[in-house]
């Protein structure tokens, strides 16, 4: 958190210059002291500082002159006022100048690293959003945490290698963005790269889907049809949600995997493939192995190389990048310049969990350029749940259902009652919501 941070100390008292660089030095910041506002001034134009620490009352000018100073001429320079002189209108006033903490003499040695923590965290946060506006170019993929970092080396790997690659993560981190990034730079970059979603074909239509028809083959197949496989030839085919595949769609795959031929539906005549597998799934597969519901064969064909994708709420400061890319996105798209976000609100988002990950962040930030007229985005423009609150009588005693059906209630709201975006960000296919929003109702009816 200390480092590279520069703190300037100015105060009139050796003693309290003393104290406040025993206490800063060893935490890990680089302190500057000076007793006099003028000399303030002078090493402000000589050195880059990131913190200025000042008392409020000394000889000549005064704490608050080097405050609106700083506030004049270094805007992105924090501030902390210090004082042996305590009062309620002195601190409003140090506030209102630009003074991001207020501490009064005598401290403890945790009140000063507290407070000095607190400013440098918000002044992180606005260099990561200062540096988010040219993300480093990762195959396409923002972010920049240790945990991308190893995404990264992985899909690097991957793309050298004609191997198949399961991807793995939670609802919204990003899978597909993975298996583009994969086969765009691989060798098969310049064949199709074709997206099949498992959840989506019923059993009826698996052989059909994937490996096509010809007319006349069945009722309605009135022209012969290429399946996913022949489009795929030569490139990559994306399994999304292999987890949620049927016993029957994975009896086919593992057949083809095995041995790179297929039949159209209607005909004899055995075509081969060549196509590279990239399978995405939320769910554990080697625990469906386990309990019998996927195929251990089929298993081992796609899980070749492994590429877990990390859910936004272990990716650090990337939320802050995704943030200012949001931001910028979509208020291209409305023409307009983009809103600035409020400490408390950015500080807000950051400690949110993201239960839907990326997808439910770029949701939220649209909504808010889109419904946010102002230039600055505040914590109140923020869904309730983001908001810090006081627990409400009896809010602890409410059952986990009474939880969730609010949690889908803020979702909903979020996406303007969308309910395949909201489905898409709770993790849960359609069906399952409409089954949980008809209990709601129910419950509301029997005013529960």
């Amino acid at each position: 958190m200390a480092r590279n941070i520069r703190i300037l100390a100015v105060d009139d008292s050796k003693s309290t210059l003393e104290v406040l660089k025993r206490n800063l030095q060893p935490a890990g910041y680089e302190v500057f002291t000076c007793g006099r506002v003028d000399e303030a001034v002078a090493l402000l134009e000589d050195l880059v500082i990131d913190l200025v620490i000042t008392d409020y009352r000394m000889p000549a000018a005064s704490g608050l002159d080097l405050i609106k100073h700083v506030r004049a001429n270094l805007p992105d320079v924090e501030i902390m006022m210090i004082t042996g002189y305590p009062s309620i209108p002195g601190a409003v006033e140090a506030i209102k100048d630009g003074a991001g903490e207020y501490l009064a003499k005598p401290f403890t040695n945790e009140e000063l690293l507290s407070s000095v923590g607190r400013i440098v965290e918000r002044l992180q946060r606005r260099r990561v959003l200062a540096s988010a506006d040219t993300p480093p170019d990762n195959f396409g993929i923002i972010g920049t945490s240790p945990e991308m970092e190893q995404v990264f080396q992985r899909i690097g790997k991957a793309a050298a290698s004609d191997a198949n690659v399961l991807i793995s993560g939670e609802s919204g981190t990003g899978k597909e963005l993975v298996a583009r990034a994969v086969h765009y730079n691989s060798d098969r970059r310049t064949a199709s790269f074709v997206p099949v979603n498992c959840t989506a074909i019923p059993d009826s239509l698996v052989e059909s889907e994937l490996f096509g028809h010809v007319k006349g083959a069945f009722t309605g197949a009135k022209e012969s049809r290429a399946g996913f496989f022949e489009v795929a030839n030569g490139g990559s085919i994306f399994l999304d949600e292999i987890g949620d595949a049927s016993p029957t769609m994975q009896a086919k795959l593992l057949r083809v995997l095995q041995s790179k031929e297929f039949c159209k539906v209607g005909s004899s005549i055995v075509k081969t493939v060549d196509v590279r597998i990239l399978a995405a799934t939320h769910k554990d597969l080697r625990r469906m192995v386990k309990e019998g519901t996927f195929r251990e064969d089929l298993f081992y064909r796609i899980n070749v190389i492994d590429i877990h994708v990390p859910p936004l709420s272990q990716r650090g400061d990337d939320v802050l990048v995704l943030i200012n890319h949001f931001l910028a996105e979509f208020s291209r798209t409305m023409h307009r310049t983009p809103p600035t976000i409020s400490d408390e609100a950015l500080k807000a988002l950051r400690r949110n969990d993201w239960p839907g990950n990326i997808r439910e962040l770029e949701n939220l930030i649209q909504r808010l350029v889109v419904i946010v007229d102002r230039d600055t985005i505040e914590v109140t423009d923020l869904p309730e749940t983001m908001r810090f609150s006081l627990p409400r009588e009896g809010s602890v005693k409410r059952s986990l259902e009474e939880v969730e059906f609010e949690h889908i209630r803020n979702v909903l709201a979020m996406t303007g009652d969308n309910k395949t975006q909201a489905a898409d960000i709770l993790g849960i296919n359609r069906k399952t919501l409409r089954e949980k929003l008809k209990r709601m109702e129910e419950g509301t009816r029997r005013g529960e």
